[in-house]
C-alpha cells in the first residue's frame, strides 16, 4: 500500500449532500488497558448508532440510506477480519463504494466517528507522519537481512547471502534466515578460526560490494528512513559504502528475530 498516494487521493473527495463519506478510527489494541475486555466492539457499535439516531431525527431519508450502506459494509469487513485486528482500524466508506479505504495497524489510534462531507484525515496523516516509509537492515557476517516497512507493518523482508566460494552476495525473499555459506560442505568446527580470520580481513571488500545492492533497494521502497542494527564494525563498514544515511546505528544482533519484533525493537513510535 501507498499510504501517501491513499491519502492523496482521500483529500481529493468532496461530497454533497445527501452523500457523505464515513471515517472511523477504531482503537482495537489489545495491550491497551481499557481495551482488555474487547471494549472496542461497545464503542464500534455506539459510534455507528449515534449517526443513526441523529439521521433518524434529521429526516434525510436519501442520507439515511447511504448511511445504512455503508454501516453494512463497515459490519461487514469487521466480521471477516476481526481475528486478525493489531492496534488500530482505519476506515473510510462511501455508499456508492467510490471510497472505501480499511486497513488494520500496528499502530494506536484514539477512537473517534466522522459522517461529513470530506474524509478527516488527521489522525492518519499523523500516523504516517511519525512512522513513513522505513527500511531496517540487519547484518550478521555473510548474512544481511533487509526489512521494508511502514505505519507499524511489515511489507517485505529480502535476504543477503554470501557465497564464499563465488565471494558473490545472493538475494532471495524472506522472511527466514538463510543458512549460513561457509564454503563446500559447511564450515567444519576446526575451520571456525579460520573463517573468522578471512571474514574479518575481507569484511570491507565484501560490504562494499553488497552496499550498492541496498541503496537499490532503498529507492525502491522508497524509504524515508532506515536504521542499522548489527555489530558495530561491520554497520560502519556497509554505511561507509552506501549513499543513504542511517537514522540510527544499533549494536544488537537481532538478525534472528521475528520481523515484528525487530520493528517494535528498532523503531519507538
Amino acid at each position: 500500500m501507498d499510504l501517501n498516494k491513499e491519502i492523496k487521493k482521500l483529500e481529493q473527495v468532496h461530497l454533497e449532500k445527501p452523500q457523505k463519506v464515513l471515517s472511523m478510527y477504531l482503537n482495537t489494541d489489545p495491550s491497551d488497558p481499557d481495551q482488555q475486555g474487547g471494549e472496542w466492539k461497545i464503542h464500534l457499535k455506539n459510534g455507528l448508532n449515534n449517526f443513526e439516531s441523529y439521521l433518524q431525527e434529521d429526516g434525510d431519508s436519501d442520507e439515511k440510506r447511504n448511511y445504512w450502506a455503508v454501516k453494512e459494509k463497515v459490519e461487514q469487513f469487521i466480521e471477516e477480519n476481526e481475528q486478525h485486528f493489531a492496534k488500530s482500524v482505519v476506515l473510510f466508506a462511501t455508499a456508492d463504494e467510490t471510497v472505501w479505504f480499511a486497513e488494520r495497524f500496528q499502530m494506536p489510534v484514539k477512537t473517534e466517528f466522522y459522517w461529513e462531507e470530506t474524509p478527516v484525515l488527521d489522525q492518519l496523516k499523523e500516523m504516517r507522519n511519525s512512522f513513513p516509509k522505513t527500511g531496517i537492515v540487519l547484518t550478521q557476517k555473510e548474512q544481511i537481512k533487509v526489512i521494508d516497512a511502514e505505519l507499524g507493518m511489515l511489507n517485505d523482508t529480502q535476504i543477503f547471502e554470501l557465497d564464499l566460494n563465488t565471494e558473490d552476495w545472493r538475494q532471495h525473499q524472506g522472511p527466514h534466515r538463510a543458512q549460513p555459506s561457509m564454503g563446500s560442505g559447511g564450515a567444519k568446527s576446526s575451520q571456525g578460526d579460520e573463517y573468522k580470520e578471512r571474514f574479518e580481513h575481507n569484511r570491507y571488500r565484501w560490504y562494499k560490494s553488497v552496499a550498492p545492492k541496498i541503496d537499490k533497494l532503498a529507492k525502491k521502497y522508497e524509504w524515508e528512513r532506515f536504521y542499522l542494527v548489527g555489530d558495530k564494525e561491520e554497520l560502519k563498514d556497509l554505511q561507509d559504502n552506501m549513499n543513504k544515511n542511517a537514522e540510527d546505528m544499533v549494536n544488537k544482533n537481532l538478525l534472528d528475530h521475528e520481523e515484528m519484533h525487530v520493528i517494535d525493537e528498532v523503531i519507538k513510535y
